[in-house]
């Protein structure tokens, strides 16, 4: 048995991966987060790159309102 016929680099070193949201291809460690404990799997990695989970995230947070000029009921 020839082990460099069971092995090739693409088993040692995780890949590139386009993102769901913007489609630019990315390095998988450098531009995605890791959701998963699963070891150095290529799908312990998100679908979505860094820069877009940023920006999701700041788009979907609760807006808060500003001060409105209250006081209280009269009693």
């Amino acid at each position: 048995m020839d082990l460099d016929d069971q092995l090739s680099l693409n088993h040692l070193f995780l890949n590139d991966r386009e993102c769901r949201s913007c489609g630019q291809v990315k390095n998988l460690i450098d531009g995605f987060y890791k959701i998963r404990r699963g070891g150095q799997t290529k799908s312990s990695y998100s679908y979505e790159c860094k820069v877009c989970t940023i920006r999701r995230v700041l788009e979907s947070r609760k807006k808060t309102k500003p001060f409105v000029d209250w006081s209280y009921p009269d009693w």
